[in-house]
């Protein structure tokens, strides 16, 4: 029998605004494909997250180093997934094909940021295929 340890991808995703899809920096639509259509963007104090039909972009930065990662997560490559509503927060976990887990927190989220959240979840499932 094997073990196989889940390992999370990063840990600390905490978004607190969702972004207009207008006024989204060079850098991050520069990630886009032109088939693409971006359907959410979300950012916590130092990362950003877009959301397109076909995957999911995560700019992490350390914050000491200034160093950037940038994490891209085809939405194909997700195993399983869970959407959790708390009082003010909701969270996604995914866990990917390749044995990886991520957790995306949504912190200080209203009635109306919930339900875009999850027409976001329900889009992100539907394009898994």
């Amino acid at each position: 029998m094997a073990y196989i340890k889940y390992k999370e991808l990063t840990k600390y995703f905490n978004f607190n605004e969702r972004l207009e899809l207008e006024g989204l920096p060079k850098y991050v639509t520069d990630y886009v494909d032109s088939d693409e259509k971006i359907i959410g963007a979300y950012k916590t104090s130092r990362d950003k997250s877009i959301f397109t039909n076909k995957r999911m972009i995560l700019f992490d930065v350390t914050p000491f180093t200034k160093r950037k990662k940038i994490h891209i997560i085809p939405y194909h490559s997700i195993s399983s997934a869970t959407i959790e509503y708390d009082i003010g927060t909701a969270s996604i976990l995914l866990s990917l094909n390749s044995g990886y887990q991520l957790r995306l927190n949504f912190v200080g989220m209203h009635a109306e940021d919930k339900t875009e959240l999850r027409l976001l979840f329900s889009r992100m499932m539907k394009d898994q295929k």
